[in-house]
């Protein structure tokens, strides 16, 4: 079968599907590509909506991946404001829409993503309850910033992960009064560890934010359904116009799992289980980005990345596969934030427990180094602080899987390439 005679369906509007319905053209596919997106704006990336965009610093149409007309002009379908239904593996069809539109594939990708964790607490029904996921949410989320910040009033953050204190900078620079309420000992507990954590509620108490570590949100108190305080489970009542939940992401596996594909266990982030070619269970579905778990080999272990470059990469890497042209899809994982004036990049994947040193190069009191997680010599993770033009070497340094010695590692004054260059 000839390419103008196949159909691939791409479900998913987000980064993922369109850099995948792009890599299609670009490779020469020359078949129907129909992309599906449950939302009624094009398909759009992520990391604005707690940045930029947030803040005013970028206008909407810059959050977009194509512009409208892209989709047209490379003939991609695009089906905005539609939901996929169902799948019928055996006869290969998708179902959508409100009129049960059914469309045949050849190839189908899952790029359905994550959607933000519910807060499961009394109040959440209020007006003033937000969360961040969607485009929509940030236009919401905007206007409320900017509203407390002219009016004095406050907001109140559960979850200090990298959501809550992008969201938190955002709010103070707009003025507002924020208070974030986490369970962990800092922040970023469970990504950083106590080492590097401490540095970003440095940075955050810096600026005005009041942190509540060790307690979790039980109760949000409201009267004629606006939001009035935010009770925690040490008894404390904390005042509140406003209340955002970043208690973190679900992958969105309903559809994968009604049609019979294998899902990971929640205990290792859930999600579609995919092969090396992030090919799932079926060998004519394919999945990438927040919702594809994989076993990454320089890892040695599962993963579900719900980051920037792992749906920007995977959308990619899917497409190819699913043209035949597939590779092992093994990146260094990779995200970055901004919040007030630090910038930061990080890769690798170094949990609680898989390190056994943190070796800092740089001055971590003014917010300038880079820190590495080591296990016995090797490097498992790299995190740089207003450092720049960094990130080939220490993801260089993370593929080697070789010993290096911390003690060069931790000085600014051996260049990070002559390391790598002796590991090769």
């Amino acid at each position: 079968m000839v390419d103008a005679d196949q159909t691939f369906v791409i479900v998913g509007g987000g980064l993922a599907g369109a850099k995948a319905a792009e890599t299609l053209r670009t490779e020469g596919f020359t078949g129907r590509v129909i992309l599906v997106c449950d939302e009624r704006d094009h398909p759009y990336e992520r990391p604005p909506l707690s940045k930029g965009y947030l803040l005013g610093k970028e206008d909407r149409d810059s959050v977009f991946v194509h512009e409208p007309a892209w989709y047209a002009r490379h003939d991609i379908e695009l089906h905005l404001g539609q939901t996929v239904v169902g799948i019928d593996r055996a006869a290969r069809t998708v179902h959508y829409g409100d009129d049960g539109t059914r469309a045949r594939y050849d190839k189908l990708l899952l790029a359905t993503g994550a959607e933000p964790r519910r807060l499961d607490v009394p109040g959440t029904g209020l007006a003033g309850v937000h969360h961040l996921r969607r485009l929509a949410h940030a236009e919401r989320l905007k206007g409320v910033l900017a509203s407390l910040g002219r009016d004095n009033g406050h907001l109140v953050i559960a979850g200090a992960g990298w959501i809550g204190l992008e969201v938190a900078a955002a709010a103070r620079e707009y003025g507002a009064e924020v208070t974030v309420v986490e369970p962990g000992p800092t922040p970023l507990h469970g990504v950083l560890g106590p080492e590097l954590g401490s540095v970003f509620a440095e940075l955050h108490e810096a600026h005005g934010v009041r942190f509540r570590f060790g307690v979790r949100l039980t109760e949000i108190i409201g009267q004629d359904g606006m939001v009035l305080a935010a009770r925690t489970d040490d008894g404390e009542e904390h005042p509140a116009h406003d209340v955002l939940a970043a208690i973190g992401a679900a992958p969105r596996t309903a559809l994968a799992q009604a049609a019979g594909l294998e899902i990971a266990d929640p205990a290792d982030g859930g999600g579609i289980v995919v092969d090396a070619n992030l090919r799932t269970s079926d060998p004519h579905i394919y999945a990438a980005g927040d919702v594809a778990s994989f076993h990454h080999a320089l890892f040695d272990t599962r993963l579900r990345v719900e980051h920037w470059a792992g749906a920007l990469n995977g959308g990619p890497a899917a497409a190819r596969a699913m043209l035949g042209k597939g590779l092992a899809h093994d990146r260094v994982p990779y995200f970055f934030t901004d919040q007030y004036d630090l910038g930061m990049e990080y890769s690798g994947w170094a949990p609680a427990g898989s390190y056994d040193q943190v070796v800092i190069r740089g001055d971590a009191a003014k917010r300038e180094f880079i820190a590495f997680w080591v296990k016995e010599g090797r490097v498992l993770a790299g995190m740089n602080v207003n450092v720049w033009d960094v990130t080939e070497p220490v993801q260089q340094l993370i593929r080697s899987r070789t010993p290096v010695d911390p003690d060069a590692l931790a000085d600014p004054h051996v260049p990070l390439e002559s390391l790598v260059a002796q590991l090769s």
